[in-house]
């Protein structure tokens, strides 16, 4: 029976594989994103083991200090029942300060082992994300050689059309024209405005000087 579900897994993703691989066939931009969002997923994993190491490692320090404190305390407690002769409160001190001091060891190991783990996932979580940025910026390169390829595949397609290409002359041939008659109508009216301004101050300088002379 293990088999057979071996077997159909193995099927499966076969098929998976197959279906990606003619996936990225036809639009390879598709297929990196896809791996891109999973590889996002596991970056987000690998944060939140991150994020719960660090709470994990605080924890087992106050617990230490926490134990550190208790058996210095006993063993002080301990050094005063002796002085004062009370013997079976020594007694009971001293045995709670051995059992603070093997708190304290364990939890010293443990908060040691607990820094390792997380320098380890942090060291981890930073490659991870290095690595994320290496692959978004090799999208976006791969994005401008489809832009390019996709650009010179169409001009390559203007140019093999004799249609097309005629007509997209045509229409900066006519825009050409268009402009040149819109420049030369503007010119005419600047010029004839200018003109007429100029011969009517002529004239009204004209008829001053008539005056001045009369007079």
């Amino acid at each position: 029976m293990a088999n057979i579900f071996t077997r159909i897994k193995d099927s499966i993703a076969a098929d998976l594989h197959e279906a990606l691989d003619n996936k990225e066939q036809k639009n390879p931009i598709a297929v990196l994103n896809h791996y891109l969002r999973q590889c996002e997923q596991e970056t987000e994993k690998v944060r939140k083991l991150v994020e719960r190491q660090y709470l994990l490692k605080e924890e087992f320090n106050r617990e230490y200090n926490e134990a550190l404190r208790l058996a210095e305390k006993r063993k002080r407690q301990a050094e005063i029942a002796e002085k004062a002769g009370e013997e079976e409160l020594h007694q009971f001190a001293v045995k709670e300060h051995v059992y603070y001091e093997e708190r304290v060891g364990r939890l010293r190991e443990s908060l040691q082992q607990t820094t390792h783990q997380l320098e380890e996932l942090e060291q981890k979580y930073e490659e991870m994300k290095h690595k994320l940025k290496d692959m978004h910026i090799k999208r976006m390169e791969l994005m401008g050689r489809e832009n390019i390829a996709r650009a010179h595949y169409r001009m390559n397609k203007v140019v093999e059309n004799t249609n097309y290409s005629t007509n997209s002359y045509s229409k900066f041939t006519e825009m050409e024209n268009y402009l040149d008659r819109l420049e030369h109508q503007v010119n005419t009216m600047y010029h004839r405005n200018t003109i007429d301004a100029r011969i009517a101050q002529l004239e009204k300088q004209m008829k001053n000087e008539e005056t001045s002379t009369i007079s």
